[in-house]
């Protein structure tokens, strides 16, 4: 059995995930970055994302991040999330609406918002249509 550590996702409103892991996977201002047990410490911030947590014994756990920061420190990943959705708690129609509204809005667009909208509408529907069978 691999080593796990404690591995956490937190919003403003609410813990999605507290417990055990084997890995935590997310996307930083430098990268995609996986963390494994014992991790040496570090500090970042998490770009609109999937996070991927592996946890033992259970089906891995996927969310769409729409950025935050990471924190590991003595054997503990934290990932503080601006806002996190698991994939079994999105609506997809309402993702593929939200799609549509930016991609529209995108021709017309002068400024980064809507990239970023479009952006974290993607993700939502990868982590619900990608991820959802596999929780």
């Amino acid at each position: 059995m691999a080593a796990t550590m404690h591995a956490e996702l937190l919003t403003p409103e609410k813990c999605l995930f507290s417990g055990a892991a084997t890995f935590v996977m997310a996307r930083t201002g430098d990268g995609d970055i996986a963390f494994l047990a014992n991790h040496a410490p570090f500090i970042g911030t998490v770009e609109i994302c999937v996070v991927k947590i592996e946890r033992p014994g259970e089906a891995d756990l996927f969310a769409a991040v729409h950025g935050g920061f990471v924190h590991v420190a003595k054997n503990r990943v934290t990932i503080l999330a601006d806002v996190a959705e698991l994939a079994n708690e999105i609506d997809v129609a309402r993702a593929r609406r939200a799609v549509e509204r930016a991609e529209q809005a995108l021709a017309h667009a002068t400024d980064t918002s809507v990239e970023a909208a479009l952006r974290r509408a993607h993700v939502r529907l990868a982590v619900s249509e990608t991820f959802t069978r596999h929780s």
